[in-house]
């Protein structure tokens, strides 16, 4: 059995974060345990208001799950939607503890959600500052969009060469979303030591939110089903291209992943691949 540890937010009525990772995860026949940053019922972005899991609950919630001893069988880890930068350290030591004691630590992805343009910050920059300094160097890989990976650079990224060239100055391995590539395209760009990889698709006038936390869960299922960094990173551009093209098609504000179950693991949308 492959286990996965999500940290991340819950929303229940939306297929976005860590409650939208655990059906992709799901899909790939892979076990997903959900330590929930906030509750909601919907989205803030549509109005939901909910709550901040405090620190103290979250430090216990990891706490129980590890005296289950499921931390020695955690074959991934994905960290995504942070409240407080108390949370973030609690994350921090956790991914230490377990690499320090794992005869076979977990992979890490960190998609370090921070915010997005044209808004900028969506979190304290306290909290941004701490997933910067403390979850980054920890990660295995990292997923941020194009405006995160601006900050995590220190540079102006607005071509996918800018994004390379942010990724190595960074040092990180990523696969970095909504990419602009060529005349009616967005894409995700692999920087994987010196191959640079960008997989663009069709850019639709709109898209449910949630889709690079399906990327990120995607990616990552495919790194510990055994898929090259390069195939895993095509087939999470292909599950995306197809679902956000499957909620347009059906007028769905959220992405369908219920309906495509099936097909997340196995999507046949088109993408073209380009190396830089």
């Amino acid at each position: 059995m492959v286990v996965a540890l999500i940290i991340s937010s819950l929303v229940s009525a939306s297929r976005i974060g860590g409650g939208a990772q655990q059906y992709v995860l799901a899909a790939h026949h892979i076990d997903p345990v959900l330590a929930p940053t906030v509750l909601f019922g919907r989205s803030p972005a549509t109005g939901g208001h909910g709550e901040v899991t405090t620190s103290e609950v979250l430090r216990r919630m990891l706490g129980d799950i590890e005296a289950d001893a499921m931390f020695g069988d955690l074959d991934l880890v994905i960290t995504g939607y942070f409240a407080l930068p108390e949370q973030v350290e609690i994350a921090a030591e956790l991914l230490e503890r377990v690499r320090a004691k794992s005869a076979r630590p977990p992979l890490v992805v960190v998609d370090p959600i921070m915010g997005d343009a044209p808004g900028g910050l969506y979190i304290s920059r306290e909290t941004a500052d701490a997933v910067m300094a403390r979850l980054v160097p920890l990660a295995d890989w990292i997923t941020p969009n194009i405006w995160e990976m601006s900050r995590l650079s220190g540079r102006d990224l607005d071509r996918a060469e800018d994004v390379a060239a942010g990724c190595a100055e960074l040092g990180r391995r990523a696969l970095v979303t909504s990419v602009p590539a060529g005349e009616d395209e967005i894409g995700l760009l692999l920087c994987d030591g010196a191959e640079r990889v960008l997989f663009a698709h069709r850019r639709l006038p709109r898209a449910p939110k949630g889709a690079g936390d399906l990327v990120t869960a995607s990616f990552g299922a495919g790194l510990v089903k055994g898929l090259a960094p390069i195939e895993a990173a095509e087939r999470a551009a292909r599950t995306a291209a197809e679902t956000v093209e499957s909620a347009l098609n059906g007028r769905s504000s959220e992405l369908p992943l219920i309906t495509l179950s099936e097909r997340l693991a196995k999507p046949t949308a088109k993408v073209r691949m380009e190396r830089l």
